[in-house]
Parts: C-alpha cells; sequence; structure tokens
C-alpha cells in the first residue's frame, strides 16, 4: 500500500520552476535518485515531463502536482481538471491540489476533482493552511491533508517554521494522515513534526535548491560584524 511505504518517511520535494537554474527534467530525476540513495521515502514533483523522467530512475511513491497561474484565481497547486487530466497520464500515487478555501480557477469544485482523482485509482492530497480546511477535505473525501499552505495564504499567518500546532490541532480533529510540509529547514524540524503525530514530513529547499541554500549562508556573512 503507497500510504505504508511513506510512513515516518522523507518525502523530498524535486522542483525547479523555469526561472531557476536548475529547471530540468533531466536534473530532477537524478535529484530523485541522490534522494533516494539518502534514504527518501517518495518525491513530490512538478509536472508531467519531470514525473516521467523522475520515474525512470526510482521506483520510490511520487507525488504529482502541476503548478499553473490562472487570472480569476490565487490557487496554483493542480488547480482545475485540465491539470489533474494530465497528471492522470502519469503514474504518479498520490495527486495533490490545493485544498484552501479559496475560489478556484473557473468556480471548479474540490469534490469534483477528488472523485475524478479517486475514478482513476489514485489517491489524493489536499494542501491546506488552516484547521478548517483539513476539516472540510476530510469530509470531502481526500485520502490525506499536507500543511503545504499554511503560512502562504493571507489567512493563514506568517511562519517562520514549519506548522507544529496546525498539525497538533489536525490530529486531534480528523482522522487523515497529515503531511507536514513547509518551512522545514533542519533534521530537528523533522523529527519535531514526527513526535507530534506527522504521517510523512516534505522537504524541499533545504535539500533541492541550491540558490536558496546559498542565500542562507551569504546572508549571514552580510549581517556579520568582522572584527
Amino acid at each position: 500500500m503507497i500510504l505504508e511505504k511513506i510512513k515516518n518517511g522523507l518525502i523530498v520535494s524535486c522542483q525547479a520552476l523555469e526561472n531557476e537554474p536548475l529547471h530540468s527534467s533531466f536534473i530532477m530525476s537524478r535529484m530523485a535518485k541522490a534522494a533516494e540513495e539518502g534514504g527518501a521515502a517518495g518525491i513530490r514533483a512538478n509536472g508531467v515531463e519531470d514525473i516521467i523522467a523522475i520515474r525512470k530512475e526510482t521506483n520510490l511513491p511520487i507525488i504529482g502536482i502541476i503548478k499553473q497561474d490562472y487570472e480569476d484565481s490565487d490557487v496554483y497547486i493542480t488547480p482545475t481538471t485540465k491539470e489533474v487530466n494530465a497528471l492522470l497520464g502519469t503514474d504518479c500515487e498520490i495527486i495533490a491540489l490545493d485544498g484552501t478555501n479559496r475560489t478556484r480557477p473557473f468556480e471548479t469544485s474540490l469534490s469534483e476533482l477528488v472523485d475524478q482523482i479517486h475514478d482513476a485509482g489514485r489517491l489524493a492530497m489536499a494542501d491546506i493552511s488552516i484547521l478548517e480546511e483539513a476539516i472540510a477535505a476530510e469530509k470531502i473525501g481526500f485520502d490525506l491533508v499536507s500543511t503545504t499552505m499554511a503560512g502562504y495564504t493571507n489567512y493563514s499567518g506568517n511562519l517562520d517554521e514549519p506548522a507544529f500546532g496546525l498539525i497538533k490541532k489536525i490530529k486531534e480533529n480528523i482522522h487523515l494522515p497529515v503531511i507536514m510540509e513547509g518551512h522545514t529547514r533542519s533534521p530537528e524540524h523533522v523529527k519535531q513534526g514526527l513526535q507530534l503525530g506527522a504521517f510523512a514530513v516534505v522537504v524541499g529547499s533545504i535539500i533541492t535548491r541550491p540558490q536558496y541554500i546559498t542565500k542562507l549562508y551569504t546572508d549571514i556573512i552580510k549581517e556579520t560584524k568582522w572584527i
């Protein structure tokens, strides 16, 4: 069972957008292979080409998304049936989509997308930002929820660390597996999330975005007062 394969594990997000130096399906596939060799239990990937390339390198479970902007909505993670259809053309086992309460492009309903995913025999994951969205996701029929959007909606507050409090509240209120994702910058964060009951943890930038990692160090240098 797919969920058992990722339980208590590290899921590495291997993504690079078009404006980033590592934007390449080949590079993301090798990044995923490196993550597997490091002990990752799964991969989160963006876009059909990347998912296909990654699958050639690893049999780890893949959480697939497509990031797509639409003028009439702030929702951009697998926002419509078009993106879901594209992901169903790959063999990613889990499809993640924005599960926030914001209006989707073309007013697409979340329940419609979940039914579409389930009809194809895949699992559906809701990327949420607050407790109420997690509760709604369970009622809709999602298979798992993730804290991906916590701190990224204008009503979920600003976060400098993972949404530990949100994870605790979700565990107290629903029965779905909860994935910790977002603002995770250290092994200690991962450990704390799992101890709070996270089913698994997704880590991205601090592993797979060298420009971001480098900036953490160079910013410290800029702030340092030299003797």
